[in-house]
């Protein structure tokens, strides 16, 4: 049976979104036990440090499978994964091999955590993952956001630049 080179960051057949879905089911119950043993301050940093530090584990096995190593090239080749089935509509600004610019005008993970009773911590499960990403895919990898529909936005500006 052959895997992706992907597969181990990310099951074959698999939409990030069911993914992301499936992880917050999950992450309900923890959160919602934390916030009644510890209160909702810890709950919520819990939360965020625990999504912070699987979304750089996850970004180290992306890089590691990157051909030819990391690039912001490479990076843009795996976007599909995030956007597979809808997930995100976005609007390509700019991409070049120093930068890559997108507004998302359409969030299906933040109408999924508000489905799922989530929308108190829609950003610490998902928008709060992009910057931490860079962190374990490459430190040349940057990421400057000013707003996101998880937060009220009408789109979430994602601007991601790659210093040589």
């Amino acid at each position: 049976m052959s895997q992706s080179p992907h597969s181990t960051a990310h099951p074959d057949g698999l939409s990030m979104l069911e993914k992301r879905k499936i992880e917050a089911e999950i992450l309900k119950e923890v959160y919602e036990t934390l916030k009644a043993s510890h209160g909702e301050t810890v709950a919520k940093k819990t939360i965020e440090e625990s999504v912070r530090r699987s979304a750089i584990e996850q970004a180290r096995q992306f890089a590691a499978a990157a051909p030819g190593g990391t690039s912001l090239k490479a990076f843009q080749d795996v976007m599909p994964l995030w956007t597979k089935g809808g997930a995100l509509e976005i609007e390509v600004k700019e991409q070049t091999d120093a930068s890559f610019a997108f507004n998302v005008v359409r969030c299906r993970y933040a109408e999924t955590y508000k489905a799922m009773g989530l929308g108190e911590i829609g950003h610490l499960l998902s928008c709060n993952r992009d910057g931490a990403f860079c962190e374990g895919y490459d430190p040349k990898l940057k990421l400057e956001r000013t707003q996101t529909i998880m937060q009220g936005a009408g789109h979430c500006n994602f601007r991601y630049t790659y210093e040589s």
